[in-house]
């Protein structure tokens, strides 16, 4: 009788603990959302995008650093321009890794160093004149920047001839330029060495989805740029979509103006399509979502396709708002209202669609009023 319990209960146990194995294998069987997809995709990002794209931009960088220290050296209107045009290639360069506001980018708050506009005029002088600022403070961030070169560069004096004459006679215009520029270049030094030294290799290593996650961060960098930086500074908060009053004077590169705000919009938005789409036969987000089989919540039909059909759409629309964006506005505003308004279609879609499909939980709030 003993052994007959002793044996019932040791089948027992053997029973349990191949029930309990198979669940556990059940729940490590890879499916079309596994750990080794995600690392592939985080290493593409990182290896053929990021990486790379840096490195471009850096090297325009190094050019603009060149450019404007001999500027400063000897202010002429040969060197003015040779500045200038080194600030349009680094600008156009920085629209294609703006968006990677994650990880070190995130840490030191590039974007925020770099490219927030419109620039403070009124306080750029005011340092100047008084010598006395600190990039770090908060109330800093429009002075400095691209925006800031484009307002030395351009806006200091009323045509070429007196800008650089501005230049000759005044060191500490000539101390804030260059400050500004090692302001750039120090800070984004920093997220460089990050992406070139160990951060490389934790971020291809962080292949949860929680909040933490690279897929996580990466996600939430891209929505957030396309919605907020994309749609609303480029184009809606210019176009005065949030208060019904068209503000041209907002639009990026507004002292250079002409042709180069468009410019530096189109170059952002096919940067945010490439970023989707990646490489043919590279994982990429479309190739992501294809394997897990997403849909648009509305149609059914696939994500990706509705996704690249509203970006051609939404791209179309912010190409007919050339040559000049700051004319358009002034002149024709509902174009450009009617460009928000397709980028407003994609963001559903990016927002609420694919970082569902994509088990991503949005963590910032959009607070454009719109």
């Amino acid at each position: 009788m003993k052994n007959t319990l002793l044996f019932a209960l040791l089948l027992f146990v053997t029973t349990i603990g191949i029930f309990s194995c198979q669940k556990e294998s059940s729940a490590d069987t890879p499916g079309p959302d596994t750990t080794l997809d995600r690392k592939a995709l985080l290493t593409q990002w990182a290896d053929s995008l990021v990486k790379p794209g840096y490195q471009r931009f850096n090297d325009k960088l190094v050019v603009l650093k060149a450019k404007t220290t001999a500027f400063t050296a000897a202010p002429t209107t040969a060197t003015l321009t040779a500045a200038r045009q080194a600030w349009q290639a680094a600008y156009q360069e920085w629209q294609k890794v703006e968006l990677y506001e994650f990880g070190p980018a995130e840490s030191v708050s590039l974007r925020n160093h770099f490219n927030i506009y419109p620039t403070d005029a009124a306080g750029i002088n005011s340092n100047i004149t008084s010598g006395a600022y600190n990039f770090e403070l908060a109330t800093a961030i429009p002075q400095q920047g691209f925006p800031a070169l484009d307002y030395l560069l351009n806006g200091v004096a009323s045509n070429d001839a007196a800008i650089v004459q501005q230049y000759v006679t005044s060191a500490n215009h000539r101390r804030y330029l260059t400050d500004v520029m090692a302001k750039m270049e120090q800070t984004f030094g920093t997220v460089y060495s990050q992406w070139n030294g160990s951060y490389r290799d934790t971020f291809v290593n962080n292949t949860g989805t929680d909040a933490s996650s690279s897929l996580s961060r990466v996600i939430n960098a891209y929505s957030l740029y396309y919605e907020r930086f994309l749609r609303a500074g480029k184009v809606g908060i210019p176009a005065g979509t949030m208060t019904g009053v068209a503000r041209p004077e907002k639009i990026e590169a507004y002292y250079f103006k002409g042709t180069l705000p468009l410019q530096l919009a189109t170059t952002a938005h096919a940067t945010v399509q490439q970023f989707f789409n990646g490489r043919t036969g590279r994982p990429s987000l479309k190739s992501y979502l294809d394997a897990l089989g997403a849909k648009d919540s509305r149609t059914g039909q696939s994500l990706t396709s509705i996704i690249n059909t509203q970006f051609g759409v939404s791209y179309q629309q912010l190409s007919t708002l050339g040559p000049d964006l700051y004319s358009t506005i002034t002149a024709r505003n509902a174009d450009a209202v009617a460009s928000y308004n397709e980028m407003q279609k994609a963001v559903r879609l990016i927002k609420v669609d694919m970082t569902s499909a994509l088990g991503i939980t949005v963590t910032y709030v959009d607070n454009d009023g719109d």
